[in-house]
């Protein structure tokens, strides 16, 4: 079935709500004074000496100064309230890669064709840019970020292991996931406790990651319970029965003390696990790490977007703005801090990008994740996704600390995602 606005007011209170209050436009509550454009955005999502030009004056923007606020606990959360509440609604708001949950109202929102992005398609990533447009072409939201994946290992453990250690080699020898199975199994022989991945749904996001299709067509039927995600849950589990799996759960202590300590010696990560994961959690290990393709081919986990709502005071002057910040000059610049990887294929050879990591040994990584990004196939991303990936992942997890096995987990996984899609009317 299609996914319609009906089926989307169900989703829960919070959406529903919000949807609700979705109704108006030009609503007179928004926020900023007449000469200044609002936006919200989360911390760490924009590169600050850009909206330090824009709060002065949005280049292109016809003398309209930008007024940006952080939002801190649950973004999302906030940011549908407050349309819900039709007061004190931004012109411009930031919304991560679960852009499609907003689809059944993108009607609320700028139709971004409509004020003349397509000339700037050319520019951007095919993929990313279609993940912005709703099933009936409605252009929503505007690419920001992107979130390509890459194999990161230790050189040094893999090199005591007795394994290849050149990023080229260790590509050679593990180009698909059976083979990265084999490898983990040697290394951890070789160096006992290593580990190949922090925990099971680690190997289920990126496996799925790879994958052109997900949990619903586009036009709104779940397919969740179909071979291809049977396969990644298979493999996820498979690895942990291997004993590869460092059993760190998110959010536990052990997280950054896998990385720490050495025993998490290979992971398969997005971009932007570099910063969060070695660089954060074991700075000691500068120089050891290199990047090389992911076993399974090229994924992307992560990414943002940019919509300008209906209530925005001056719809033109915003999109200046969106189109200057998002151009492959400033995301270059976003690069760099704080550390948003583009979406502008022209922006992965400015020097600024293509510099030496030292940290990786000087190795130039972001080559490593350009191909990635370049090459990931794109996949449909549906308002319900969250809604479906919550009991896969909990039952996972229930595998990995052995309290189910992995039949009944799966069962009972699809069980609970029947009753919840159920329960939005999207089945």
């Amino acid at each position: 079935m299609a996914v319609t606005r009906r089926r989307f007011l169900v989703l829960g209170a919070g959406a529903s709500a919000a949807a609700a209050g979705l109704t108006g436009c030009g609503s007179p509550g928004s926020l900023g004074g007449a000469n200044q454009l609002s936006m919200w955005t989360w911390t760490g999502s924009v590169n600050d000496a850009l909206i330090a030009e824009a709060e002065k004056s949005i280049p292109g923007g016809g003398g309209k100064q930008l007024s940006m606020t952080r939002i801190g606990g649950d973004y999302k959360t906030k940011v549908l309230t407050s349309l819900a509440g039709k007061s004190m609604v931004p012109d411009i708001i930031a919304i991560n890669d679960d852009v499609a949950t907003y689809f059944p109202n993108a009607d609320q929102f700028h139709d971004l064709h409509e004020l003349g992005a397509d000339k700037f398609k050319a520019d951007f990533l095919e993929w990313k840019w279609k993940l912005g447009i709703t099933p009936e072409n409605r252009m929503m939201a505007y690419p920001m970020d992107t979130g390509p994946t890459a194999l990161f290992y230790r050189r040094d453990i893999f090199e005591k292991a007795g394994l290849p250690t050149e990023p080229q080699d260790v590509a050679a020898a593990a180009p698909d996931w059976d083979s990265y199975i084999q490898l983990g199994k040697k290394l951890n022989k070789a160096v006992r406790g290593s580990a190949i991945t922090d925990n099971i749904t680690s190997v289920y996001a990126y496996a799925l990651a790879q994958m052109p299709q997900r949990y619903m067509t586009a036009d709104g039927r779940y397919i969740g319970n179909g071979d291809h995600i049977r396969k990644a849950w298979d493999l996820a589990v498979r690895v942990v029965k291997e004993g590869l799996s460092a059993n760190a759960q998110q959010g536990s202590t052990d997280a950054n003390a896998v990385v720490t300590n050495g025993r998490l010696a290979a992971f398969i990560g997005a971009v932007w696990w570099a910063q969060l994961g070695p660089k954060n959690a074991a700075p000691k290990t500068k120089g050891l790490w290199r990047v090389t393709p992911s076993p399974g081919g090229p994924g992307n986990r992560g990414g943002s977007f940019l919509a300008i709502t209906k209530y925005c005071k001056d719809p033109q002057a915003a999109f200046a703005f969106i189109t200057w910040l998002e151009s492959a000059k400033n995301q270059a610049q976003s690069f760099l801090d704080p550390v948003l990887f583009p979406s502008t294929p022209a922006s992965y050879t400015d020097p600024r990008l293509a510099a030496p990591d030292p940290f990786f040994g000087g190795q130039k990584i972001v080559d490593v994740f350009a191909e990635s990004a370049k090459k990931y196939p794109g996949a449909y991303f549906s308002p319900y996704d969250s809604i479906i990936n919550k009991p896969l992942s909990a039952e996972l997890v229930n595998v990995e600390i052995g309290s189910k096995t992995s039949d009944q987990a799966w069962k009972d996984a699809q069980h609970q995602i029947d009753r919840e899609l159920t329960r939005a009317g999207a089945i």
